[in-house]
């Protein structure tokens, strides 16, 4: 990886303390041993960088100095850790933009969602500054007299991060700084197409690392490695938590092997996410939602709206108003204002698209709009596609297999208790939203007869989830949480602690052992 090919991408601001240049400085220091492999921009094919994987033997450098630094800094006061923290929340306010293009070179979001990536980040370090000062556990009352019980929560250990790329700074973020503030040590492996974006994140952690001697500088790394990579670290009991964020298949793969050594995964997998339109909804909001929702990132966010639940008496007159926001959607390089899609993330994604597409024309679907390739106004190389509307019936086997891309099925339905069934049926459960101006229906939708989703909304799309709330979902979506409300505690080891401050040995439950 060298100067100019930032500098040919138009990133020419390369002063000696620019962040590009921390991230060229840590490629070439950090050199992998193994396999060579390249990285490809989705917006025009090009190769951008080219990087060697790790090989076992670096990981276990890595998680030798991970496990050392840990010891060290899990006695380093919480408020100190969120000193560190806010430093780097700073830090990446200083280069927000510059991070932002990273992230649209390696996975083709447009540039405001990138920027909005970043700001997560960012926000996710003013949560964790707050928590560093409330990491509290509880006070219990015992049934002994002269005894007081007390709950602690303690730092947990080195904590492996493995992250997808349609997200690779904001699931990082999540987790590392999150884990940071609960004194763990954090270990990142980026997906391997987006691993610039991991040493971006590196840098700005480094540069606050630089800033505090008395932090060892082993607390976060980044390791660059392939599937072999990815299943040491999951075998690996030095590391008891294992946060992992992709398709179901990997997930399911990484929860089986650790939990075959007892540790614990944190997942984030697939989401199929749906939303019901009912016939009292505002059309209008619901259509700004929906675009967003099903179109944003080019359908490649896991709480993307894939499902489309609509009230018989209203469906005809909304799929029309979605097929014309469809047509006049701005699709081209992500890098330039004004386009609202970029590209899909490779050619595997355009083919899994192409044959969802066949497969729900068998299933008896009908594609409404769009899901051919645009090739007129974009840059040669990408695959850039025109985001698809199928009507289908629900029951469909396509319909419950989540297609990483812009497709979106209009199902129909007649009640609402048909509608939630609807929703339910598939084995995913992250996001989920109704549209709707009656409260009982609203209330119905929350209810624990109602949607069986991680995030469930009302009036709002499935995408776009705020971080003070605890991000994840149920079933097939792995049931971990990260981020907001009490997601800190994945990250630490709870302790029950019994104090004695009399002057007998009462047992518990009354027992007597003379």
């Amino acid at each position: 990886m060298s100067m100019t090919f930032l500098e040919n991408l138009g990133m020419n601001r390369l002063q000696s303390d620019n962040l590009y240049c921390s991230v060229l400085s840590h490629d070439l220091r950090q050199t992998g041993e193994g396999s060579e492999f390249s990285v490809n921009s989705p917006i025009n094919g090009m190769e951008v960088a080219r990087f060697r994987n790790a090989t076992p033997a670096q990981l276990e450098q890595v998680i030798t100095t991970a496990t050392a630094a840990f010891k060290t800094f899990r006695t380093v006061p919480a408020p100190v850790r969120g000193e560190l923290v806010r430093r780097i929340g700073n830090i990446a306010r200083e280069h927000k933009e510059d991070l932002a293009r990273v992230i649209t070179l390696e996975s083709g979001k447009i540039m405001a969602e990138a920027l909005g990536e970043v700001q997560e980040w960012i926000d996710v370090c003013d949560f964790a500054v707050g928590l560093s000062r409330q990491l509290h556990g509880k006070t219990i009352v015992s049934e002994r007299p002269g005894h007081r019980m007390m709950e602690q929560w303690q730092p947990l250990g080195p904590v492996a991060v493995i992250t997808a790329f349609n997200f690779p700074m904001a699931v990082w973020a999540w987790n590392t700084m999150i884990g940071l503030v609960c004194g763990d040590a954090m270990v990142l492996k980026p997906s391997e197409k987006a691993p610039l974006c991991a040493l971006a994140c590196q840098a700005v952690v480094e540069k606050a690392l630089d800033t505090m001697p008395e932090i060892p500088r082993g607390i976060a790394s980044v390791i660059i490695g392939d599937r072999e990579i990815g299943q040491l670290i999951a075998q690996d009991t030095r590391f008891p938590l294992v946060s992992a964020t992709g398709s179901t298949l990997m997930g399911r793969s990484v929860a089986e092997t650790v939990g075959a050594r007892l540790g614990r995964s944190l997942l984030e997998l697939g989401g199929n996410n749906a939303m019901i339109v009912s016939e009292t909804a505002d059309l209008d909001l619901a259509l700004r939602a929906i675009v967003f929702s099903a179109a944003g990132t080019a359908g490649q966010r896991c709480t993307t709206l894939r499902r489309l639940i609509t009230h018989r008496s209203v469906q005809d007159d909304l799929v029309e108003r979605i097929k014309r926001s469809y047509a006049s959607l701005a699709i081209g390089d992500p890098g330039t204002e004004g386009n609202l899609v970029g590209p899909l993330i490779d050619k595997h994604s355009f083919d899994a698209m192409q044959s969802a597409l066949d497969a729900a024309k068998q299933q008896g679907g009908e594609i409404l709009f769009g899901g051919e390739r645009v090739t007129e106004g974009v840059p040669d190389g990408g695959y850039y596609v025109r985001p698809a509307i199928v009507s289908i019936r629900h029951d469909a086997p396509v319909v419950h297999q989540e297609t990483f891309a812009p497709i979106l099925y209009v199902l129909s339905f007649d009640t609402l208790d048909e509608a939630i069934d609807i929703q339910n049926e598939v084995p995913q459960g992250l996001s989920s939203a109704i549209f709707t101006e009656s409260m009982r229906e609203a209330e119905q939708f929350l209810s624990a007869a109602g949607s069986d989703c991680g995030i469930a909304n009302v009036n709002i799309g499935t995408s776009g989830a705020e971080i003070g709330g605890a991000f994840g979902g149920e079933k097939e979506t792995g049931g971990g949480r990260e981020s907001g409300s009490d997601a800190w505690k994945a990250y630490m080891r709870r302790s029950t602690n019994t104090i004695n401050y009399g002057g007998e040995l009462p047992l518990a439950q009354g027992i007597v052992f003379e």
